[in-house]
């Protein structure tokens, strides 16, 4: 059983390049998973005849821009959150907002970490991929960096480093960091455990990607310091913990998978998961009883 479903990945990748064959809804997101699977239940049949009337177009348009993006680069990704995300109204305010020392510490530092690229020739790097399949499968010996096994937990495809364009070596990171931190998450995630799964289910590893960037994009961490309300935030929960990052990765993974499950979608829809995701995340961020990663509301979805 292939546990990331490899044969669909290269859908996922598709419906991430071009969103706009999907007819984008006005999401009023509701504070819980139940009121959002009312929603989201009434709203399916009429996506499903949509894209039955147009599939063939949908492919095609599809297809020729899978072509152009796995020769994508890094601001490739980043401007495709620029175009769909990135709308700041009103944060002129936040401009000038102090930074302790500590606080600009660790945010030079994580910044840092942004910029390095995956390497296949980096041994450090092979080292952590190595340590990413045996977190996941311990069982099974890995037969090589390159192998069809990889498939099994959701790349693309025998090479996952071909997946790192764009987002670099954090991604692993993160990837590692939640295999490591919270395994019982970690494993419940990676073999679609909970809920009533789509016939069409997210890959794994290219979602857990996808969410390294669209965390990237929404806590503003591209520029010098962030200029938006959560990012501003997330600072100041970084100067409490410098693990902030990896830890709100992990919890935004569960958000995503919980808000999939809510939606009944497939991963036709992973778009709109991931975005309906960063609007809960944007919300929790901002709450004013927040001083610790540990004070989201979403952080106890680690611990289910």
């Amino acid at each position: 059983m292939l546990v990331g479903h490899a044969h669909h990945v290269d859908w996922l990748w598709l419906a991430l390049c071009v969103p706009h064959w999907l007819r984008l809804r006005h999401v009023l997101l509701l504070t819980n998973v139940d009121e959002d699977e009312v929603y989201w239940r009434q709203k399916k049949d009429d996506d499903e005849l949509e894209w039955s009337h147009n599939s063939t177009h949908v492919i095609s348009q599809l297809a020729q821009c899978f072509s152009n993006a796995m020769v994508g680069s890094r601001s490739w990704v980043i401007g495709f959150f620029n175009r769909y995300g990135n709308k700041r109204s009103g944060n002129d305010k936040y401009l000038d907002y102090p930074l302790s020392p500590l606080q600009e510490q660790r945010l030079q530092r994580l910044q840092d970490r942004l910029q390095v690229p995956f390497d296949e020739t980096r041994t450090d790097h092979q080292e952590s991929l190595r340590a990413l399949w045996h977190a996941a499968f311990p069982n099974i010996v890995l037969r090589g960096l390159i192998s069809e096994q990889w498939k099994d937990m959701g790349w693309q495809g025998p090479n996952p480093s071909t997946d790192f364009r764009g987002c670099g070596f954090v991604s692993l990171e993160n990837l590692l960091f939640f295999a490591r931190t919270y395994p019982a998450s970690f494993h419940r995630l990676l073999f679609k455990q909970d809920g009533d799964r789509a016939t069409w289910e997210y890959p794994f590893a290219v979602a857990g990607i996808n969410v390294s960037f669209m965390l990237i994009q929404m806590l503003d961490l591209c520029s010098a310091k962030p200029k938006c309300l959560p990012g501003i935030n997330f600072v100041k929960l970084l100067g409490e913990d410098e693990e902030a990052f990896d830890v709100l990765y992990c919890i935004a993974f569960e958000m995503m998978d919980a808000q999939w499950l809510a939606m009944h979608a497939s991963y036709m829809e992973f778009n709109e998961v991931l975005q309906v995701t960063r609007t809960q995340l944007e919300r929790e961020l901002s709450l004013e009883d927040v001083h610790r990663i540990q004070d989201l509301p979403a952080y106890n979805l680690l611990y289910q």
